[in-house]
C-alpha cells in the first residue's frame, strides 16, 4: 500500500451561527490521503466474470472552506476498485482542476462556496460567476477517459480511468466548448457524447455533440424566457431532449452576488425535443406539472412519441421552517422524488405523464449500452428519512413486468449510486450482470465495495471487498467494463 497527503483540517460548524455542519462530519468527513491498495480482503467471493473498474466521484476539501460550507462546494475526489480475476484493488485522487491546484500551491483555500458572495474568489467558471468549479459530480466514460464534472457546470475534466491522473481540462480535440452540466450522455452505439450548457445571461441554454473520436459536430443555442438551472438531459436514437423547469435564479439575489433558488409553482415544466443534430430552431416544447428534475433514467421512441423516464421532484424547495441558510441547505438536499414516465406525442404535440412508483428513489442507473433505447430494467438507491442525504438501500425496476425488487443495506450502512456491470458475454438490457456500490457502515468507520447479482438482487451481497480507508458519502459512479479498458493498456 501506497499513500501521499496529510489529513486536512476541518472546521465543520459555520461561522456565523456556530451551527454544526453534517456535511463536514461522521460518513461525510473528508479523507486526506490518496493511497493505492492491492488485493483487498473479500467477505464472499468476486466473480470471474465481473471485469473492470467501478468509479465513484465526490466532495472532499482538501482544505478548511472559507465561509458556509455547501456540499457542492467540495473539491472532487475519485474513488476507485479495479476488479480482475477475482481480485481487488483500489485507488483515490482528487481530480485536479486549475482551482485545487492554485489552493495547493497557497496551502490554504482560496474560493468561498455557492452559499457565499464570490466576489472576492480568484476565478470562476466561464460564466463569470466566480464560483469554484469542482469536478466532483459525476464520473463519464468517453473516449477512452473519465470526465468529472461539476453540479453548477464547470469545465469537463480529463482522467485516467485507470490511474487517475487528472488528464486536464477536456478541449476536444482543440475545441473549447466551455463549460458542460453535470450529467452528458454518451450513446455508446455511435459513441457520441450528448451536453448542454446553462447561464445567467443569453445565451441562457447551449447544446452540442461530441463525435465517437473527439470532435465537435454540433453546438446550438437554445432560446429560453430566462436563465434556469436544468441538470440532466436524455437522448434517443435520432432525438435529445432538453428541459426548462421552475426551479430558477433568484434575480434579486444574483445582484447582490449570491447565489440563491427560487422554485416557482406558477410555471410549467418544459420538455424540448429537437434532432440529435438540429438547431434551437427546430425544437418543440412539451408543457407538464411544474416539478425539478435532477437525473433522467432514459429515453427512448416508441410509434410516434418520445418516452422520457425520470425522478420526479415535486417540490424542490425548503421546508418552511428553514430559518438559517445552513439549515434551508439541508432541506434542499433532503431529496423527495419518485419515478416518473413522460410521453411527447411528435405528431399532435401532446405531454402525457403519470408517476410508476410513490417510493423515493433516484440516482438512476440502467445498462450503459442500452442508453437511448426502450429499456426493460433499471436501478436506484432509496433515499433514507434521515435529515441528510442517505442511501439505505437498492430497488431494480421491471419495465416488463411492472414490478420492483428491494434491497436494504441495514442500519447505520449508506451505499453509493450502483452502475449496472454486464457479465462477459450478457446481452444487453438483461439482468445478467452484477450492481457494484461503496458502503459505508457508520457504527463501525468502514467502507467497502458490496457486489449483488442483479437478476437476485434481494439475495443481498455476493461479495464484499473490505476497503483499506473510509470512502466518505459523495455523488455520482461509473462501470468501465474490461473490454473498454483493453485498448489503454497497450
Amino acid at each position: 500500500m501506497t499513500s501521499t497527503s496529510e489529513q486536512p483540517l476541518m472546521v465543520a460548524r459555520t461561522a456565523d451561527t456556530g451551527e454544526a455542519n453534517p456535511y463536514l462530519l461522521g460518513v461525510y468527513a473528508p479523507v486526506g490521503t490518496e493511497i493505492d491498495a492491492e488485493d483487498l480482503q473479500v467477505i464472499g467471493e468476486i466473480p470471474k466474470d465481473l471485469n473492470g473498474v467501478y468509479l465513484r466521484n465526490g466532495p472532499n476539501p482538501r482544505f478548511a472552506p472559507e465561509g458556509r460550507y455547501h456540499w457542492f462546494d467540495g473539491d472532487g475526489m475519485i474513488h476507485a476498485v479495479h476488479l480482475e480475476n477475482g481480485k481487488a484493488r483500489y485507488r483515490n485522487r482528487w481530480v485536479r482542476t486549475k482551482a485545487f491546484e492554485a489552493e495547493s500551491e497557497a496551502g490554504k483555500a482560496l474560493w468561498t462556496g455557492v452559499m457565499e458572495n464570490p466576489a472576492g474568489n480568484p476565478f470562476g467558471n466561464a460564466h463569470g460567476l466566480g464560483l469554484k468549479d469542482n469536478a466532483n459530480t459525476d464520473v463519464i466514460f468517453h473516449r477512452g477517459r473519465i470526465l468529472a464534472t461539476w453540479y453548477l457546470c464547470g469545465s469537463p475534466y480529463a482522467v485516467d480511468p485507470l490511474s487517475l491522473e487528472t488528464l486536464g481540462a477536456e478541449d476536444f480535440l482543440g475545441t473549447l466548448v466551455g463549460d458542460m452540466m453535470a450529467h452528458p450522455k454518451v450513446d455508446e452505439a455511435t459513441g457520441e457524447l450528448f451536453w448542454f450548457d446553462y447561464g445567467p445571461r443569453p445565451p441562457y441554454l447551449r447544446y452540442g455533440v461530441i463525435s465517437a473520436d473527439g470532435e465537435v459536430v454540433n453546438t446550438t443555442e437554445i432560446e429560453l424566457p430566462g436563465p434556469r438551472l436544468p441538470h440532466d438531459m436524455a437522448v434517443t436514437e435520432h432525438f435529445a431532449v432538453l428541459m426548462d423547469l421552475p426551479l430558477v435564479q433568484d434575480l434579486e439575489a444574483a445582484k447582490l452576488g449570491r447565489h440563491k433558488l427560487h422554485f416557482d409553482r406558477s410555471m410549467p415544466s418544459r420538455f424540448g425535443v429537437l434532432p440529435r443534430y438540429g438547431d434551437g430552431s427546430q425544437i418543440r416544447w412539451f408543457e407538464a406539472s411544474p416539478c425539478y428534475i435532477y437525473h433522467v433514467v432514459n429515453a427512448w421512441e416508441q410509434g410516434e412519441e418520445v418516452v422520457l423516464d425520470v425522478c420526479r421532484v415535486r417540490k424542490p424547495a425548503p421546508r418552511p421552517d428553514a430559518r438559517t441558510p445552513l439549515a434551508k441547505m439541508l432541506s434542499y438536499l433532503r431529496l423527495d422524488a419518485q419515478l416518473h414516465r413522460y410521453r411527447f406525442n411528435l405528431r399532435t404535440g401532446v405531454c402525457r405523464e403519470a408517476p410508476l412508483d410513490d417510493d423515493n428513489t433516484e440516482f438512476p442507473t440502467v445498462d450503459a449500452r442500452g442508453v437511448g433505447r426502450r429499456n426493460r430494467y433499471s436501478y436506484a438507491v432509496h433515499i433514507s428519512p434521515e435529515s441528510t442525504l442517505k442511501f439505505d438501500g437498492l430497488v431494480r425496476y421491471d419495465n416488463l413486468a411492472g414490478a420492483k425488487t428491494e434491497y436494504r443495506f441495514g442500519p447505520g450502512r449508506w451505499g453509493s449510486e450502483a452502475p449496472f456491470a454486464p457479465r462477459e458475454g450478457a446481452a444487453a438490457d438483461s439482468a445478467d450482470g452484477h450492481l457494484v456500490t461503496f458502503v459505508q457502515d457508520e457504527r463501525e468507520g468502514r467502507s467497502e465495495l458490496d457486489i449483488f447479482d442483479a437478476a437476485d438482487l434481494a439475495a443481498g451481497p455476493v461479495a464484499r471487498v473490505l476497503l483499506p480507508q473510509r470512502v466518505p458519502l459523495g455523488f455520482h459512479a461509473t462501470w468501465v467494463r474490461a473490454d473498454q479498458l483493453e485498448p489503454l493498456r497497450a
